[in-house]
């Protein structure tokens, strides 16, 4: 069978890169790389592929950046320019970026079937763009790889059928466990100066905490409260970096000596520092699920989480952008009173190959049907 695998930003690397090994392994598969090009630059995709021991992609669609419509749009018309002159038997997609939507769509509009790894994740917040495209990549998709029983749940109720939903653990972790060594043999800690257990990790750049003057302030009153008991680490994302010129907080970051500001890191220096953290601050996705295995304490900046098993099972805490909610949660947090946390069901390190099982199996079941149809229509089997 044809596989076509697709990546469109850094996130979609890790969730990803260990499905394509296994996918590459078999020997009943032939696998196509794309990217999309939605992260295309050398601070948000090429170091990850680098990092990751990943192959160059096989094609790149180059469709840069934009409006949530422009770059949909932009991926959608080269998808379905590639498609038109190679025929996949199967696209999988991951996670809930916009390429995740665009090529699902494709895909499905030209009737060729759909897997989504990560499915079923929901924050329950619709003005998240995210959260309109992990709904409508599901609704499309013919097999839908869940990380928690709370993902499965959601999608039965959404009218998924239940023979469409393979729970099989989280690939975002795969990769973790694969690379936690590695990582750590790089030394960066000693490069960066930084002694190991006494500093947060801040992520920031989602537009409910960076796209308006008032927003990104509530969360720098917060900053400044904690960077006054310890460093913070704050590796800026592209658009946080931009917002933080056109809203004149330069000035204010510098005036504060303890944090020590960033540029994108690759995924293996983040790890051993995410690793080696005291705590993390983050209103990304994907940092919930990590800090979780790694054990170490997470305080999220939004309202709500499409992973709440990293709440109830794992070491997260829901703050918000609200400062005192932020500052209380950083103190329990010193004071050694942050929950512990155990490992989610299945988060194993073997998603992957689980993925992969359930392709073989769903390919060979397609063509039986099909020989068994083509049999009861009386025409000669191959």
């Amino acid at each position: 069978m044809h596989l076509m695998a697709v990546v469109g930003a850094r996130p979609n690397f890790m969730k990803m890169a260990p499905v394509l090994r296994e996918a590459k392994g078999c020997a009943e598969m032939e696998v196509t790389f794309l990217h999309t090009g939605q992260h295309y630059d050398e601070e948000m995709s090429d170091i990850f592929i680098e990092d990751l021991d990943l192959p160059e992609p096989d094609v790149f669609l180059g469709a840069g950046s934009g409006s949530h419509a422009q770059q949909t749009a932009q991926i959608m018309v080269a998808f379905e320019n590639f498609l038109a002159g190679r025929k996949a038997d199967l696209v999988i997609v991951g996670g809930d970026v916009n390429s995740t939507l665009a090529c699902a769509i494709v895909a499905a509009k030209m009737e060729i079937p759909v897997a989504h790894v990560e499915a079923g994740l929901r924050s329950f917040d619709r003005t998240m763009p995210e959260e309109i495209n992990r709904v409508v990549t599901d609704a499309l998709s013919e097999l839908l790889f869940t990380t928690c029983e709370d993902a499965n749940a959601s999608l039965e109720r959404e009218g998924i059928p239940k023979e469409k939903i393979f729970f099989v653990g989280n690939t975002m972790i795969d990769t973790l466990m694969a690379y936690l060594n590695k990582a750590m043999e790089m030394g960066v800690h000693d490069r960066m100066g930084i002694e190991e257990g006494s500093y947060g990790l801040l992520t920031l750049h989602r537009p409910s905490n960076v796209d308006t003057a008032e927003a990104f302030g509530k969360v720098l009153d917060a900053l400044e409260w904690i960077q006054n008991r310890m460093k913070i680490l704050f590796p800026m994302h592209p658009r946080t970096r931009e917002r933080i010129r056109e809203f004149g907080l330069s000035g204010r970051l510098s005036g504060m000596p303890n944090m020590r500001l960033l540029p994108p890191l690759g995924y293996l220096e983040f790890l051993a520092l995410m690793a080696k953290a005291k705590l993390v601050l983050t209103d990304s996705g994907g940092i919930q699920e990590e800090t979780t295995i790694l054990g170490v304490p997470c305080a999220t900046l939004r309202w709500n989480t499409e992973r709440p098993v990293t709440v109830r099972e794992g070491t997260n805490v829901i703050v918000g952008n609200d400062p005192a909610r932020i500052i209380s949660a950083v103190s329990e947090i010193l004071e050694g009173k942050h929950k512990q946390g155990a490992r989610p069901k299945l988060w194993d390190g073997k998603a992957a190959s689980r993925i992969v099982q359930v392709i073989k199996e769903h390919w060979e079941a397609r063509g039986r049907r099909r020989r068994t149809e083509e049999g009861a229509g009386g025409k000669v089997m191959p």
